[in-house]
């Protein structure tokens, strides 16, 4: 099974009935303290840390005095905003201990159906990354409707995973994971340690029901491993409410563990060879050799462009003899490819009158 120690890149997702105490509606400091040592450990081990935590309602609904029953769109949209604010001090106050920084990303769904978007996000995400900054993804309830929401943010640190290429996502929940019955209903259910399959079975075996402050139940965690496995990100289900619950799961805890079908890298690229080009980016010889040796494409080794194509579309790439190469996802869109070909990317701010990334093709968003 996975190991989070040997993990490159892990996801963990924070559900509000862990972060907030349910009577009081006050943060679980001693919970989120544990937490931030967990994260530091791991990172201490060499990997990248991102954590998709609820809690912006909870606690803005607390601060708020309002009633404990559902809320009105509008009254949980001004709770998220207080919270916000509560939820983003909490995790940077528990992680400078350790000297990490944190920072807040708040996303809808929209961000990740839209290719423009989609990249902004992950370039966003990768740069954090790479600082050395833990970023806290949650879903930007203060303007998101039903129309823009994921809904649960099961399967938003799902999409998150999938998004900066994670080997391990982790779900930390108010359960140890996955059993053949509701364990609260049926004293004979019994947990699956792994799965390799999520088959019509399986999923039958999932029910509904979520805790009081929680909007996910088991299904979402099932559509959620589905997501993951398929991109190459093994997916845990582990129960999270006693303290250092990420030392605990590498230790040998009770959860669920869902196998990756592939690697992250090797998931990402198929799913870029499978989609359909919008145009053509025509590259000489220079370009070729480097992209060969795992290089991005940038504009100085493009020849031509063709066709129509926006920021996040895929495109083929093609030698001057029309061989195809490959394909990827172009940051620019097909008029500013124009533009900036055969020059160097120190251009390109000249060129277009704004700033642009060095890259035409990052070698993350192409498949060879």
């Amino acid at each position: 099974m996975a190991s989070l120690t040997a993990a490159r890149r892990i996801v963990v997702k924070i559900g509000s009935a862990l972060l907030v105490d349910r009577v009081s509606g006050l943060l679980r400091g001693d919970w989120l303290t544990a937490l931030a040592g967990d994260v530091a450990r791991l990172k201490a081990a060499g990997a990248d840390v991102i954590l998709v935590s609820s809690g912006s309602i909870a606690l803005g609904r607390g601060a708020l005095g309002l009633p404990p029953t559902t809320l009105a769109l509008e009254q949980s949209q001004a709770a998220a905003a207080v919270g916000q604010i509560r939820l983003a001090r909490a995790y940077e106050e528990a992680l400078a201990p350790h000297r990490i920084t944190a920072a807040q990303v708040l996303v809808t769904l929209e961000d990740s159906a839209d290719r423009r978007r989609y990249l902004n996000s992950r370039a966003t995400l990768e740069t954090l990354l790479g600082l050395g900054v833990v970023p806290i993804v949650n879903e930007n309830d203060t303007i998101a409707t039903d129309e823009i929401r994921y809904g649960d943010n099961d399967r938003l640190a799902a999409q998150v995973a999938v998004t900066v290429g994670a080997d391990v996502l982790v779900l930390l929940s108010d359960i140890d994971g996955l059993y053949t019955a509701n364990p609260a209903q049926d004293p004979t259910a019994t947990r699956f340690d792994r799965i390799d399959r999520i088959t019509p079975e399986i999923e039958a075996m999932a029910g509904d029901a979520g805790s009081g402050l929680s909007k996910g139940g088991m299904k979402t965690k099932l559509m959620a491993a589905r997501m993951a496995t398929a991109a190459g990100c093994a997916m845990a289900i582990t129960e999270g409410s006693g303290l250092n619950p990420l030392t605990a799961l590498e230790n040998g805890a009770n959860a669920t563990w869902f196998t990756a079908q592939l690697d992250p890298q090797a998931a990402r690229k198929r799913w870029i060879a499978a989609m359909k080009p919008r145009g053509i980016l025509v590259i000489d010889a220079g370009a070729a050799r480097a992209l060969g040796r795992g290089r991005s494409l940038l504009p100085a080794g493009v020849t031509d462009v063709r066709g129509a194509f926006g920021r996040g579309d895929p495109v083929a790439i093609e030698d001057d003899s029309g061989m195809r190469l490959g394909q990827g996802l172009t940051r620019y869109t097909a008029d500013e490819a124009q533009a900036i070909r055969g020059h160097q990317s120190t251009e390109i701010e000249d060129l277009l009158g704004y700033p642009g990334r060095a890259a035409l093709i990052h070698r993350d968003d192409m498949a060879l």
